[in-house]
């Protein structure tokens, strides 16, 4: 009788454990959450649980990574002098919209939220721990740059540009969601936003010399 090679059985407890986990965090918040259920949940052992993650801080660190990883898919934050600004722009950022309005990844930062009130220190370090692997407003700014030495761009803080745009997109479709309970956008909703936020980026930042040709 045949079994699966180590490798693959380990990814799959891998696998089985953060699903529990993503569900145990749902209905019982971070708090309310233990090492010991998301093992029972997952059908593994404890020490299994521990072996792939060090505690729960890291555990759901990982959840909020991977989801966000699931999100923005394949596309690279990589400027191409060939192609229409405007193009790349909405491609960046329809990656951005995807994690945002993701139902699991607004599911788990309410979680966090909810830790930040109760234990800020421990809620902060889960922040600071994912930023240290999502490259977000950073790998935007770096786009932002390439495009401003290439003038297509005019000069301007790179960072502070790229919060911009990312919050013309949280604003309408993540923060109303998240702390107010308002239904999640349609399709049609999310492509007029996409357009009209990076239109109305483009209008600002664009050099005169970008905005007299097709961006």
């Amino acid at each position: 009788m045949s079994t699966a090679p180590p490798s693959r059985l380990t990814d799959r407890k891998r696998e089985a454990i953060v699903a529990a986990a993503i569900a145990e965090f749902r209905e019982h918040g971070f708090a309310g959450t233990s090492m010991d259920r998301i093992a029972a949940a997952a059908e593994v052992s404890k020490r299994t649980v521990y072996n792939h993650f060090p505690s729960k801080d890291e555990l759901f660190a990982e959840i909020l990574m991977q989801l966000w990883q699931r999100a923005k898919g394949l596309e690279v934050l990589v400027y191409d002098p060939a192609r229409p600004l405007r193009e790349q722009l909405l491609a960046l950022m329809a990656g951005k919209l995807r994690l945002i309005t993701d139902a699991s990844f607004l599911n788990l930062v309410r979680v966090a939220v909810a830790e930040m009130m109760h234990a800020p220190e421990r809620a902060q370090a889960m922040v600071e721990r994912l930023g240290e692997k999502e490259d977000g407003d950073a790998g935007l700014a770096a786009w932002i740059r390439a495009a401003q030495q290439d003038g297509r761009l005019r000069p301007a803080d790179a960072l502070f540009a790229a919060h911009q745009l990312q919050a013309l997109l949280k604003g309408t479709a993540f923060w109303p969601q998240l702390a107010m309970g308002q239904k999640a956008l349609t399709a049609a909703e999310q492509t007029r936003l996409l357009n009209d936020s990076v239109d109305m980026f483009l209008s600002f930042y664009a050099s005169p010399a970008t905005q007299g040709s097709k961006t």
